[in-house]
């Protein structure tokens, strides 16, 4: 096993073993011996614990980052699908990742390191929704809000329905029908009633 795989080892034994237990519960001594390396191999690739659960944070928005973009990029330029596919690109890899999910929120409020990571992430994803809203004529009540603010209410929206579904809190929304439900709320926010398919828009 070289440095890439001992690496990797103790990431995956990580994400494994935080479906049943939480960080608090691991030690390092069962995520080495669960990596099938020693404790002081651990040390070599990582400080502690917690830096595992970042790294594992980094790859994971990585992974919902990538999976947005290649999904923009599929379905051109329609707003309303954009918003559609970026739902879904997010749904898909936290639920995938659900674990890690859950873990690096209940972390927020006691590593500052995950808090200022996560902060970061999502302040790049309301700066990508502001510049979207900014492009789009508006109608109602949101039409008053800066797009700035309402892609905020909107990301703080999603990160915060999603994490009760993958949680089972309650009240939380069923997983079948999470998205379509953000999808809504999204594009009402943003756009205003859908058009009717009978009608042109007028242009402006």
């Amino acid at each position: 096993m070289n440095g890439d795989d001992r690496e990797a080892a103790i990431l995956e034994t990580c994400e494994v073993l935080l479906e049943t237990h939480s960080l608090h519960e691991l030690s390092v001594d069962v995520i080495a011996r669960g990596a099938g390396i020693s404790r002081s191999s651990f040390y070599f690739y990582f400080p502690s614990k917690e830096a595992v659960l970042l790294s594992l944070m980094d790859r994971v928005i990585g992974e919902a980052n990538a999976r947005r973009d290649a999904a923009f990029a599929a379905v051109g330029p329609d707003p309303r699908e954009l918003c559609r596919v970026g739902i879904t690109a997010f749904y898909d890899t936290f639920r995938e990742h659900r674990a890690v999910s859950l873990a690096a929120a209940d972390s927020r409020d006691r590593l500052p390191e995950a808090r200022e990571l996560w902060s970061r992430v999502m302040d790049g994803w309301v700066e990508l929704t502001a510049g979207l809203i900014a492009l789009q004529p508006r109608t109602g009540a949101a039409a008053a809000v800066s797009p700035r603010d309402l892609a905020t209410a909107l990301n703080l929206m999603n990160e915060r329905v999603l994490h009760a579904t993958f949680a089972q809190d309650t009240p939380s929304i069923d997983e079948a029908s999470v998205v379509d439900t953000l999808v809504a709320i999204w594009t009402a926010a943003i756009f205003g009633p859908a058009p009717d398919p009978g009608t042109t828009p007028e242009r402006t």
